[in-house]
């Protein structure tokens, strides 16, 4: 499997950020404090490894993508945190040295089985895996609007595991234990330019779409065309479960 997130890079931080109540409860639950280490694997721009950095935590952001890299290098200049270019499924890191591995957006875009069986070698005994995203609430009624619109284009778009239950794929791992979820619904306003350069910077649309992804983005603006502002409302949703 292979993502180029090269062209969507500088759209990257108009996405919204993690829920941090929805985070503060993952730590809470792992027991995850400032003396701890955590890997934010395929960490992009730095969306959630500043998050991450706020706990005081020792952070490695991992990231394959140099344009997405350097934006992050940028956005996250916290002395707690050091980035490094590989990928997920072998990431050079020393075993058993870390409290929590932590895919923010990204378990979809990786060998999960391979990528689980990593993370698992670079967790301390009684360590986590997590993965998280933010779901749009497609019941919204313009968030249905805007799937019309996708739809109406491509007729068979599927947004893949992002949108899974997770649950299956950790435990056919066999690598954790019991697999907890949480989530956070929240509401985001944002400026109608940002709403779009949000949508520029979908991977999945932009992969499924391929040369019709402007024809796609052109007609959601249109879609939103006299609105300054808009209420977005979504989920941040958590898997996670213990190294067993």
């Amino acid at each position: 499997m292979h993502w180029d997130y090269t062209a969507l890079a500088k759209h990257y931080d108009k996405r919204p950020d993690y829920s941090s109540a929805a985070l503060q409860t993952l730590f809470d639950d792992i027991g995850l404090t400032a003396a701890g280490s955590v890997v934010d694997m395929g960490a992009g721009t730095g969306k959630l490894t500043r998050q991450l950095s706020k706990t005081g935590c020792k952070i490695t952001a991992v990231e394959p993508n140099a344009a997405m890299r350097k934006i992050g290098m940028y956005n996250v200049q916290e002395q707690n945190c050091r980035w490094l270019d590989a990928r997920a499924e072998e990431t050079g890191l020393p075993t058993a040295s870390f409290d929590l591995v932590i895919f923010g957006s990204s378990f979809n875009v990786v060998d999960q089985h391979t990528a689980l069986q990593e993370s698992a070698r670079l967790l301390r005994p009684g360590g986590s895996f997590a993965c998280l995203w933010n779901h749009r609430d497609l019941t919204d009624d313009l968030q249905q609007a805007v799937e019309k619109i996708i739809l109406s284009t491509l007729p068979d778009y599927d947004y893949g595991t992002r949108r899974q239950d997770q649950v299956q794929v950790i435990d056919a791992s066999g690598f954790f234990g019991k697999v907890q979820k949480h989530e956070v619904r929240f509401l985001r306003e944002i400026d109608a330019l940002s709403y779009m350069e949000a949508w520029r910077s979908h991977a999945t649309l932009a992969r499924q779409a391929g040369d019709r992804f402007h024809e796609v983005i052109t007609a959601i603006e249109e879609r939103i065309a006299g609105l300054k502002t808009i209420k977005v409302p979504y989920y941040t949703r958590i898997w996670y479960a213990r190294k067993r």
